[in-house]
């Protein structure tokens, strides 16, 4: 049997001081870039190149719970009723957030748009929200190619 009487007393676990410099000096220089680029006006990297549109369609997502998504057409008409809907509902809860924060119509269509130099996008004009869906692999830019061209 073990004397736990006699055993030193633990000391609290502590960050090293090296480190703390660290992430500190790692915020700082964040700051310093962030000001600079903002006080000099530099242009914005990593933004969509614009281009002409090629191909628009309208649809409407609406949520079924946490993986089911119903599609329609602008009108309302069924198009697709997905139990497991993958991707397709990972966008829908995306667009549900960003309306429920902006106080906008749950109902509302977005547009999926192809763009003349190969982006996809589902964009809202209710909240201007959007997504580009080719940073999301080709598997999901293909669930909504295929809705693209759904009759």
């Amino acid at each position: 049997m073990t004397d736990f009487s006699q055993s030193k007393p633990r000391q609290p676990d502590m960050i090293p001081r090296p480190l703390l410099l660290a992430m500190l000096g790692l915020v700082l220089a964040t700051l310093a870039l962030t000001t600079f680029s903002v006080l000099t006006g530099r242009e914005k990297l990593g933004q969509p190149q614009d281009a002409a549109i090629v191909q628009e369609r309208s649809i409407i997502l609406q949520g079924g719970g946490a993986q089911a998504v119903t599609v329609l057409d602008e009108n309302g008409q069924l198009l697709l009723d997905l139990p497991h809907g993958g991707f397709i509902t990972v966008i829908q809860n995306g667009l549900e957030r960003a309306r429920t924060v902006a106080r906008a119509d749950q109902s509302a269509p977005v547009r999926i748009v192809e763009f003349a130099n190969g982006r996809l996008s589902v964009i809202d004009d209710t909240t201007g929200w959007s997504v580009e869906l080719g940073s999301f692999g080709s598997d999901n830019r293909a669930a909504f190619e295929r809705l693209i061209h759904l009759q």
